[in-house]
């Protein structure tokens, strides 16, 4: 049986969001938020974080935090720091972002599905496109698109639209193809977390700014699951609002 850790990468400095996983969403902060929800699926979770305010919140609630260094430059870098001070023996290290407050239990269950796979390394999720999205929200360089192979490994992951369709005008790609948008959650065999921090940046990854690129470019296999849940991201003070919004929403329903 596969044991699985979940470690929630926070840190307190934010070009857009100073402080982020400190901000108040429904009387509770953000990451209370995250870590309640991965709780709910887990039992050893922990927050990774580079500063004692946050240490000191997530253990105002009851949840775990580990102190990790401030120069790392990845969550994935400060995921495995963690997990070698956590000092608990598992299979499979889930990162969970710590700006994603209305992630699911599904999508957590998603993600373990992908290590019945003993050939799986790395998972991650993807949610499908709809038409109802739109043109605009499929060619967003903001929201990484992925081609997955038929046995459900990721081939590429890309800000531009991937695959183009030739011969189809751009206002009909949602209804003559399956776009898939990346969810930024991830898992990681323990080796492949250990070996995948001390690999240099790949010139994809640095084309297109997304860490996982570097480890296709290494021969890593990416598993794919699947997920219909759209999730709100807290990027900026103006998702919060946004966000504060659906979680009314969620309690009027």
């Amino acid at each position: 049986m596969v044991k699985f850790i979940a470690i929630i990468p926070a840190r307190y400095a934010s070009t857009r969001f100073p402080a982020k996983p400190l901000a108040v969403l429904g009387g509770k902060p953000v990451i209370q938020r995250v870590y309640e929800q991965v709780r709910s699926v887990m039992d050893d979770v922990f927050v990774a974080t580079d500063d004692e305010r946050i240490r000191a919140a997530v253990e105002a609630f009851g949840g775990r935090a580990i102190m990790t260094r401030e120069d790392h430059k990845s969550g994935t870098d400060r995921c495995f720091e963690a997990y070698q001070k956590a000092s608990i023996q598992c299979d499979v290290v889930i990162n969970i972002q710590g700006d994603e407050p209305f992630i699911q239990p599904s999508q957590i269950r998603a993600l373990q599905a992908c290590f019945e796979d003993e050939q799986t390394q790395i998972a991650t999720l993807v949610k499908p496109f709809t038409e109802a999205d739109g043109l605009a929200a499929l060619q967003n360089p903001n929201s990484p698109k992925v081609v997955v192979s038929d046995d459900q490994r990721a081939l590429y992951f890309s800000r531009s639209v991937i695959p183009y369709l030739r011969g189809v005008a751009p206002e009909e790609w949602l209804a003559h193809h399956t776009f898939y948008k990346h969810i930024g959650l991830y898992a990681y065999r323990t080796e492949t977390l250990q070996e995948i921090t001390q690999l240099p940046q790949s010139t994809l990854e640095k084309a297109e700014s997304l860490e996982q690129l570097r480890w296709l470019d290494h021969g890593y296999v990416i598993k794919v699951g699947q997920t219909d849940v759209e999730t709100i991201g807290i990027d900026t003070p103006q998702d919060l609002a946004r966000a504060e919004e659906f979680l009314k929403l969620k309690v009027e329903n």
